[in-house]
């Protein structure tokens, strides 16, 4: 059962997702592309961010940030469908990754703030489809 501060990281996951996804709506001219893959980028980084001062941690955290990345770059230059995978993937490593290491340098409940979010935003790029190829 999710107690009360799962319940708030849960419940700022989604808010989170919803706020980014109407951004992108009322600003038409936003690569959407190039919108989601800057922030698939950055979230894998994240780990590595929490994670520093334990350098065991970080030889699993720099692979899996570096892969995101270039799920990015493929989602920005190739097909938006890298992206979509991209987001869903996150957000099984943000529930599978309490399984991988310690996560004491995690800030609590983020798997379930950043699932949440990752989760939400796949499901709008899997419905919506950004456009595939890119010149």
């Amino acid at each position: 059962m999710i107690k009360i501060e799962g319940m708030n990281a849960l419940i700022i996951g989604i808010t989170s997702s919803i706020a980014t996804l109407l951004l992108v709506t009322l600003f038409k001219r936003i690569d959407k592309n190039i919108f989601f893959g800057l922030i698939l980028a950055g979230i894998g980084f994240l780990y590595v961010g929490f994670t520093w001062t334990n350098i065991k941690v970080e030889f699993l955290n720099i692979p899996q940030a570096i892969f995101f990345l270039l799920l990015a770059y493929y989602g920005i230059k190739k097909n938006s469908n890298f992206l979509t995978a991209g987001y869903f993937l996150h957000g099984l490593w943000d529930i599978v990754y309490s399984q991988l290491a310690n996560t004491s340098l995690i800030p609590p409940h983020y798997d379930l703030f950043c699932s949440s979010y990752d989760f939400i935003v796949g499901i709008y790029l899997w419905v919506v489809k950004p456009p595939i190829n890119r010149s």
